[in-house]
């Protein structure tokens, strides 16, 4: 999937006001509308137009877009998004539907496709609107619960017509055992009511930052043991740390790099907790003095080992 420059598209600038969206938008249907043009391949231009028109006419849709430019993504460049892309922005919106980007590139799918995520928006006539964002958490606020200070970016235009970030920072208390998707509710942060009517709500979506260490899957944790080889071999009780602190794990004898420890119940903690995974590295000592050398060569002359045996050499 290719990288798309929707500013390109449009044939404007990266600083055009809305005024300017609009009109740009208006003369290229003009030119390109199915019904009316004799360009070649006006239908799928068209399309590209009304793709462009609405990521860049929404403050929002567009402040993001924006955002994934600025970490270095050109156009015809290739792209995934980038894990937690839109995490940060307060949103008043739901993404689209499968059907609704049926018309619209897999570049734009991609992107805005339920996108929003939290399906909590609301449609009380006076009452306020329903916000919503993703935030990102580290795995640790997990096992212990927190309280953070969160700084939310909520697009929108100003007098000019230009897209500007207006923060929002609010402190935010993060449940123990909370796991990835949960929504926090945080009644009465979103949109204001009107006529005397109740503020909406604040509905944050819950993402965990990469980790150095761990990769979590649902509520189970997996994480890399390395031990020394004979260690491995003869088995030991090895002390490690763990997101909620230190313990002894006993390594079998025999093991072989790949062996999976299960810590049962010392995943994401819940109800019914996750596990913790121990995957074994056998980590093999540097060569680089005499003195090891001798030891490797004591073993290549008294061990029978052929770790290519099963190779059939």
């Amino acid at each position: 999937m290719e990288f798309k420059d929707y500013y390109k598209t449009l044939d404007i600038a990266r600083d055009a006001t809305a005024d300017e969206i609009k009109k740009a938008f208006r003369r290229l249907a003009r030119k390109y509308h199915p019904d009316v043009s004799k360009e070649i391949n006006a239908e799928q231009k068209m399309k590209e137009i009304n793709e462009a028109y609405t990521v860049l006419s929404d403050p929002e849709k567009r402040a993001a877009y924006d955002q994934l430019e600025q970490q270095g993504f050109q156009a015809g460049s290739d792209f995934q998004p980038p894990p937690g892309w839109d995490a940060g922005f307060e949103f008043t919106g739901q993404g689209f539907s499968d059907a609704q980007t049926a018309d619209f590139s897999d570049f734009f799918s991609q992107l805005f496709r339920n996108q929003m995520g939290a399906d909590a928006r609301r449609t009380h006539r006076m009452r306020g609107e329903d916000h919503h964002a993703k935030i990102m958490l580290d795995l640790e606020d997990s096992y212990g619960g927190t309280t953070r200070s969160l700084t939310l970016r909520m697009p929108k235009l100003d007098h000019q017509g230009r897209t500007i970030l207006v923060d929002h920072t609010l402190n935010v208390r993060i449940p123990k055992g909370v796991h990835a998707g949960q929504v926090i509710r945080l009644a009465g942060q979103g949109g204001l009511g009107h006529a005397g009517e109740a503020s909406g709500d604040l509905f944050l979506e819950v993402h965990f930052k990469p980790h150095p260490r761990y990769r979590i899957e649902s509520k189970d944790i997996y994480a890399a043991l390395p031990v020394a080889p004979w260690e491995a071999a003869l088995g030991a009780t090895v002390k490690i740390p763990v997101p909620d602190g230190l313990v002894d794990v006993r390594v079998p004898e025999n093991s072989q790099s790949g062996r999976k420890l299960r810590l049962k119940g010392r995943g994401i903690p819940a109800a019914t907790p996750g596990d913790l995974y121990l995957v074994l590295e056998v980590v093999l000592p540097s060569a680089a003095t005499e003195k090891a050398r001798k030891f490797y060569q004591t073993m290549a002359h008294e061990l029978a080992f052929n770790p290519r045996q099963n190779l059939g050499v």
